[in-house]
């Protein structure tokens, strides 16, 4: 339905003060899970989805994030030279094939549905995905993937949902839900949405998470530069505002999310994909058995 999901932006202008001192001279997107950094997990699921453009939306200090992905001739030499090109391979996804890779400057951090807008000139008329590296999610099929089979059903605007106790919804954009109307299993009718509100007047425990597949008229909304919660401009109100004028949908992804942006959750992160792992989880499964007993 529609034109194809080629294009994601990653927002990767915050300052990560919730990490410092790590993040005073690091971007908190390059703090690693295990062995990858948090925005190494969110390119290779956008390329696992069929994503063909990436679009990264940078601040000050975030050089590091575009030396990441990008081709060293010396650390290629010096690996090759030693006879190591098993190292050499683990580095081949941290390379962007030539043009499918740009970069744009958010000046000021001005809220997410700021930092989309940036990249409006990138997009054009196209839909597009949007990944927030602070959610890092396990699964088996990634979640973007199961986002994009579903898009090409039903079309129209797109987010990631899942339920949250009543008292946290002051932290997200929550969905107000119409019941039954789906068509699809995993998929919720969106009729509404409220941007971080207050549990008492919540109007579902239904959160949205760091996933969207958006549709190019976003924008049109987004360019009124309107504050929002936290005097900052919301994405979650400029796409309340095409509720009704095109799908709109919300999707129970199947997998585990892990809030990377909050201390306890990068380090649960850390520990669950570790315990994925066939070099090490029967390691660190004995190492906790012996701080837990």
């Amino acid at each position: 339905m529609g034109k194809a999901v080629r294009k994601a932006i990653f927002p990767v202008g915050g300052l990560g003060t919730r990490f410092l001192p790590a993040t005073k001279a690091m971007p908190k997107e390059m703090l690693p899970v295990v062995d990858k950094p948090l925005i190494q997990y969110a390119v290779e699921e956008a390329r696992a989805a069929g994503i063909e453009q990436f679009i990264f939306v940078t601040g000050r200090g975030k050089t590091a994030i575009e030396d990441h992905f990008d081709y060293s001739a010396d650390l290629h030499h010096a690996l090759i030279s030693r006879d190591k090109h098993d190292l050499w391979k683990l580095l081949e996804p941290t390379m962007m094939p030539a043009g499918q890779v740009a970069y744009t400057r958010q000046p000021e951090p001005l809220g997410l549905g700021h930092a989309v807008w940036c990249a409006r000139d990138l997009i054009r008329d196209e839909p597009f995905a949007v990944l927030l590296a602070d959610d890092l999610i396990l699964s088996a099929e990634p979640c973007l993937k199961q986002m994009v089979e579903l898009h090409g059903k039903v079309g129209g605007n797109m987010v990631a949902v899942m339920d949250v106790p009543r008292e946290h919804t002051s932290r997200y954009g929550i969905v107000d839900p119409n019941p039954g109307a789906a068509s699809e299993r995993r998929l919720v009718e969106v009729k509404g949405l409220v941007e971080k509100p207050h549990p008492a007047k919540a109007p579902s425990t239904l959160a949205v998470i760091g996933r969207y597949i958006l549709q190019p008229e976003v924008f049109f909304n987004l360019d009124r530069q309107e504050r929002g919660a936290g005097g900052e401009i919301q994405l979650t109100d400029a796409l309340a505002d095409l509720i009704g004028l095109m799908p709109f949908h919300g999707v129970r992804f199947e997998g585990r999310r892990f809030d990377c942006g909050d201390k306890v959750g990068f380090l649960e992160a850390n520990i669950a994909f570790a315990l994925e792992r066939a070099d090490m989880g029967s390691q660190v499964r004995e190492i906790l058995k012996s701080y837990c007993g």
